[in-house]
């Protein structure tokens, strides 16, 4: 019974090992498949970030035309 034993409890570590490979794979190809998906979303042309800036300029330019001062933050 001790060797019997002794078998069980070594194809249990075993398997707990393999499942904890595939879980940390699991997670790894998550990241990698939401860092793609991210770095997707924030591409953005020299067109449309030259756009973004002078719309933020734009919008920037009134509130600091009120008194004529350039302040620093």
């Amino acid at each position: 019974m001790k060797g019997n034993a002794g078998t069980i409890l070594g194809r249990m570590h075993n398997a707990w090992k393999w499942l904890g490979l595939a879980g940390a794979v699991g997670v790894a190809a998550g990241g990698a498949v939401v860092a793609r998906d991210q770095r997707q979303r924030n591409s953005y042309d020299a067109d449309d970030v030259r756009t973004r800036l002078h719309e933020r300029l734009a919008a920037a330019e009134p509130a600091d035309a009120d008194d004529g001062h350039t302040r620093r933050r």
